[in-house]
């Protein structure tokens, strides 16, 4: 029975993958806050595969070292939204602490275990936002195309290897989680009178309100899949974006742009 860990695992993504996992393999659930992994563990209390952990992957990344790892899925992740022009850079340097470097510790970490026993996997979870970044989530949209970008090198370097370690790129669009809303939102925080938008506020608020109600998708059946199949899948692809209509236009903007 394979051994995978799960950051940010309470997810809404993450949820049904674990779901399709848990007679399978033996799982390390983890989550960020004491709260969060009581409600995780009353959740999975019942079966034997599931053990729950907190790990903040920024400060506990050490706790991994005695666990051995057979798959890594890095979902762990916060978004800080504003203004480039005017986000504090404590906000945007957190998003990379959190999203870049804190995931790269994690693989570096895990990885040496795995070049050893000669197989594993990594999986980084990015978002399509790193192809098609979109206004006032700048920083998040950087931190995405930052993982993107890491996958890719780690993908060429392991081939040099031949150390049949997989790196797996997994690309989501909008989901209705609740995630995207609480980043739209958060720049409401500091965005005031001194904004360089400050008439536009409530224009930008209403527009965000519609975009999300218009393009999040509600069902998680794609994206689960994709993450089910970059975990499982003897000889997976190295990327995988879902749902199929935000990867196109993705595609689609990145002709012009």
């Amino acid at each position: 029975m394979k051994n995978v860990l799960i950051t940010g695992a309470r997810s809404g993504m993450i949820y049904p993958v674990i779901q399709r996992l848990k007679d399978d393999y033996h799982l390390y659930v983890t989550v960020h806050t004491n709260s969060e992994l009581k409600s995780i563990k009353k959740l999975y209390k019942d079966n034997k595969n599931i053990e729950c952990l907190k790990l903040d992957i920024v400060s506990d990344a050490n706790k991994i070292r005695d666990l051995d790892i057979d798959v890594l899925v890095l979902n762990g992740a916060i978004a800080e939204s504003g203004s480039l022009m005017e986000i504090l850079l404590e906000k945007v340097r957190e998003n990379f602490e959190v999203n870049v470097f804190s995931n790269l510790n994690l693989i570096q970490k895990a990885i040496k275990n795995m070049i050893y026993k000669g197989f594993g996997r990594i999986v980084i979870i990015s978002s399509l936002t790193s192809k098609m970044p979109l206004p006032f989530l700048g920083s998040y949209s950087a931190t995405k195309a930052a993982l993107s970008v890491m996958a890719r090198t780690l993908y060429y370097e392991s081939m040099l290897l031949k150390s049949n370690v997989d790196i797996v790129l997994v690309e989501p669009g909008l989901y209705r989680t609740g995630f995207n809303k609480l980043a739209f939102d958060k720049k409401y925080e500091f965005m005031d009178n001194d904004s360089f938008f400050a008439s536009q506020i409530e224009f930008i608020r209403k527009s965000e309100n519609i975009y999300l109600k218009l393009i999040e998708k509600r069902d998680l059946t794609s994206i689960s899949n994709k993450i089910y199949k970059a975990i499982t899948l003897e000889k997976p692809r190295f990327r995988y974006s879902a749902p199929f209509s935000h990867n196109l236009v993705s595609k689609i903007f990145n002709l012009f742009y």
